[in-house]
């Protein structure tokens, strides 16, 4: 890999050099990606003068807008994530929404209750039955823009779908920065604290951080497995399509509970027809392993390993002394 190269520029800087509404129009400008001259700028612009004109093209030279070769002007990376970002709302819209009606039966007491509501471009979804809360994320201003009901559940769905992989694979979807991940009770999810671990049967959480830009994710561990490949394979082979389902409920076949401490191993488990899928996972939120198995050979394995326990206990098996 090539060494680092490039520039920085103090944070209040940049953003002081966005505080006039000339040299936003600047950036709207060029929003085309077609590079311009100072001549054709200025005409755009609403300065009397191209002294003042000139000005305000100073300030968002070298950090916003860049000078070619051939003295025309172009938007430089940060220029263009400006430029998107006006139109998206995201710093300048705060979305509200009554309840939207979900058609999915909630994954806790399984009604068709499941309604989504959203505050300051946060959407959380729960269950108008049993109360349960069930999931709550961000989503863009734009993103609620121009669509009904069922397309923002949809585009909600697919938005969130993304970020959760692209957080499994390490990348952070909102900076490109490195993501540390980490299995954690539910409980403490916001620390190392290792004291609630006791209990193998406390709700286990998926916690995704990003080193650089601190964007974060939590999630049931059973989401970011969902574009594994021997999940996908497992439920093409059984006629379903994992994808169709959405992310506030893939399905209530779904289990999840630690199984090892040394090594840590969180196993997840789901069932189809007459065969399961088991999935192990490791603190760090790689799937270490993965095996199917028929719901019939679970049984006897079970049966057998009651068995051989009761007999090293001395009880009694079908009846007789052991």
């Amino acid at each position: 890999m090539a060494d680092e190269a490039g520039s920085t520029a103090p944070a209040s800087d940049a953003f002081q050099a966005l505080g006039s509404e000339s040299r936003m129009a600047v950036l709207r400008s060029l929003a085309d990606d077609e590079p311009k001259t100072f001549s054709e700028l200025f005409d755009a612009s609403s300065e009397d003068t191209t002294a003042g004109f000139a000005y305000h093209l100073r300030q968002l030279t070298g950090l916003f807008v860049q000078k070619r070769d051939d003295e025309r002007y172009e938007l430089t990376y940060a220029g263009r994530a400006v430029v998107r970002a006006i139109p998206s709302g995201t710093y300048t819209e705060s979305v509200d929404r009554e309840d939207i009606g979900l058609d999915d039966d909630c994954p806790f007491c399984g009604e068709t209750a499941l309604a989504a509501t959203v505050e300051d471009n946060v959407t959380r979804v729960f269950c108008r039955d049993c109360n349960s809360p069930v999931l709550r994320l961000s989503f863009p201003p734009s993103g609620y823009r121009d669509r009904d009901e069922a397309d923002l559940a949809a585009a909600f769905d697919a938005h969130h779908r993304h970020r959760i992989e692209a957080f499994g694979d390490g990348v952070c979807p909102e900076c490109g920065g490195v993501v540390t991940a980490r299995l954690r009770p539910v409980e403490s999810a916001e620390s190392d604290d290792e004291a609630s671990t006791d209990e193998d049967h406390v709700p286990i959480q998926a916690a995704f951080d990003c080193e650089t830009c601190g964007s974060s994710l939590r999630c049931p561990v059973s989401l970011t497995v969902l574009s594994h490949p021997a999940v996908v394979a497992f439920y093409h082979d059984h006629g379903v399509d994992i994808t169709s389902r959405p992310l506030w409920n893939v399905g209530s076949e779904w289990r999840e509970r630690r199984i090892s401490r040394d090594p840590w191993c969180l196993g997840i488990r789901t069932r189809l027809d007459d065969e399961e899928l088991h999935l192990y996972v490791a603190r760090d939120g790689r799937v270490v392993d993965a095996r199917r198995q028929s719901v019939t050979d679970r049984e006897t394995e079970t049966e057998s390993e009651e068995t051989n326990d009761a007999s090293e206990d001395g009880t009694t098996v079908d009846g007789a002394a052991a």
